[in-house]
């Protein structure tokens, strides 16, 4: 990668992070506290789809859409359609308890403490998951721009993210969720747009075609891990590197069908015309071949399903969107936010599918070397080399590498304050040590995991929101014979099962048959019993109904002319 892109990289997510911390004034909200509610009801949207529309969710969609097609844009659609139930099921209810947190809200509906330590955990679990994909996907990007180990992104953001935190500047760039949203929307579109317009004036070839799974023209793929790629059809290519344990210095081969494998450091030539190898874990289809249950394994329609629900359910349970809620005046202009939401998550949808469809045409060596989630960095350099390709990719680069940190934030503020309160004394002290503690956890887990890819992470932190904060809130909103005992032995069960079935995909790789199904994908397994067990229990418990149900259940859904006051 040419030194303009790497410079522009490196120092314009700082520029990017400066100017958001001089522009938005230190607020104490969660979300833009707009005086008028017009403007606050038109800011709060973005704010909330600032969280899902993460650097980590942009290239891990568009790498999706890559590798196995537009039937996979499951992240955003799952997101968009979570936004729905939770503007039917949760938000005005959530606005009119007056609680900011997803703890403060448990232990106001239950009456107990140990309800409100265990939602804690539940968060700094969340929190933990939902870090991993924003370290992977910083060192793929680095990896890609300019050739570091993967380890470099990882300090970057950890660094940043700390630096933000312990010295203040979250208060500042929080605020400004808002204004993110729409600048990672335009950066990103920005290029997008560009390529398109560039692919127009090639050509304007067909991504659905099936033959686009061969290239069309000669193309030079290096090799910068190790990997192993399965051929379909007979293939000449003329290699430098080690090839099936053989070293070549540049001489013609033929890759005969089947799979081979291919060492770092390797470099290939391969003719116009030629099949393109896939990495072993991703399908060999061609554009015809793409279908939302094509992604192997031996349970495809299970597996696709307990993603979909995951997106689904554990959208409403993400901590981070309740304190979004609680700046607006009354339910009503909550679920007017909840409703916009769904419309600014579709313009998101587009983007990775166009990055993802074009990524097929320029750069189809990502599916050989296994690194989809660099097509949105790579496809403007391929396209248009030389500096308006570099200025175009180090836009992108800084628009990443500004939301990784921004969100790494987030979470690191979540699990930090969480920690600080429940295990330690409180105070700015035990604050830092939450810090610290908040960005260990997953920097020691990311070195472990396998290549998963940013958005399976992200999926893994929905696994554990739908698995156990998403029952608790449907339960405690909607059914008055929750008890506390009942509400602490669902959340138990349901985050244990997800964290160990989580733990054992990641660190001991995927599994065959329904074991292996069920690791990778339990939500739809685990949050049956998440609901059976909170209903069981709370029915074996009737004397531990918390005192005035009836008034509480009241507040949460009479409308606000009704009631008064807000929840302690």
């Amino acid at each position: 990668m040419s030194v303009p892109v790497v410079a522009a990289a490196l120092t314009m997510p700082v520029v990017v992070m400066g100017a958001l911390t001089l522009v938005w004034r230190p607020r104490a909200a969660a979300c833009p506290p707009v005086t008028p509610q017009t403007m606050q009801e038109l800011w709060n949207p973005s704010a909330i789809g600032s969280e899902f529309i993460s650097a980590a969710a942009f290239l891990g969609t568009a790498g999706l859409v890559l590798a196995y097609g537009t039937d996979m844009l499951w992240l955003p659609v799952g997101a968009a359609a979570g936004h729905v139930l939770l503007q039917a099921f949760v938000t005005a209810p959530l606005r009119r308890s007056g609680a900011f947190t997803l703890a403060g809200f448990a232990g106001w509906r239950l009456g107990s403490q140990a309800v409100q330590r265990a939602v804690s955990v539940c968060v700094c679990v969340i929190g933990w998951f939902y870090l991993l994909p924003q370290l992977e996907s910083a060192g793929i990007a680095l990896r890609v721009l300019a050739g570091s180990p993967a380890w470099v992104g990882w300090a970057v953001v950890v660094l940043v993210a700390l630096t933000i935190v312990l010295t203040g500047g979250i208060r500042r760039i929080t605020v400004g969720g808002a204004f993110r949203c729409w600048l990672k929307l335009i950066v990103v579109a920005v290029p997008v747009v560009a390529v398109m317009a560039i692919w127009r004036l090639d050509g304007g070839a067909d991504p659905a075609r099936p033959e686009l799974s061969h290239f069309g023209r000669e193309t030079t793929v290096a090799i910068d891990l190790d990997v192993a790629v399965r051929v379909l059809t007979g293939t000449d290519i003329e290699i430098a590197g080690v090839l099936d344990g053989e070293r070549h210095d540049g001489e013609h081969v033929v890759l005969r069908p089947g799979t081979h494998v291919l060492e770092e450091g390797a470099q290939l030539v391969l003719p116009a015309g030629a099949g393109v190898p896939h990495a072993a874990p991703l399908p060999a289809r061609g554009g015809a071949g793409w279908t939302p249950f094509g992604r192997g394994g031996d349970h495809p329609l299970f597996t696709t399903y307990s993603v979909v629900l995951s997106v689904l359910l554990g959208t409403m349970g993400l901590p981070q969107v309740v304190g979004c809620f609680s700046a607006h005046a009354c339910g009503r202009a909550a679920r007017r936010t909840a409703a916009m939401v769904p419309a600014l998550l579709g313009l998101f949808c587009v983007l990775p599918a166009l990055y993802g469809a074009l990524g097929r045409l320029y750069t189809p060596g990502l599916l050989m070397t296994g690194d989809g989630e660099a097509a949105i960095l790579m496809l403007p350099h391929r396209v248009a080399p030389g500096p308006a390709g570099s200025f175009l990719t180090g836009l992108i680069a800084a628009a990443a590498f500004a939301a990784f940190a921004s969100a790494s934030c987030c979470a690191v503020v979540a699990v930090a304050g969480t920690v600080s309160h429940c295990a330690l004394r409180g105070g700015a002290g035990s604050f830092r040590a939450g810090a610290l503690i908040a960005v260990i956890v997953p920097l020691t887990l990311v070195a472990w995991i396998g290549p998963l890819g940013s958005a399976g992470l992200v999926t893994l932190a929905c696994t554990v929101s739908a698995c156990s904060l998403c029952p608790l809130l449907v339960l405690g909103v909607w059914w008055r014979r929750l008890t506390p005992v009942g509400a602490v032995a669902g959340l138990v069960v349901g985050c244990a099962l997800a964290v160990v079935a989580a733990l054992a995909h990641l660190l001991c790789g995927p599994q065959d048959g329904w074991p292996g199904a069920l690791l990778a994908q339990p939500t739809i397994a685990i949050v049956p019993v998440t609901f059976t067990m909170m209903v069981l229990v709370s029915l074996l418990t009737p004397l531990r109904v918390p005192a005035g149900v009836d008034r509480v259940m009241a507040r949460l859904h009479l409308p606000e002319e009704l009631t008064t006051g807000r929840a302690r």
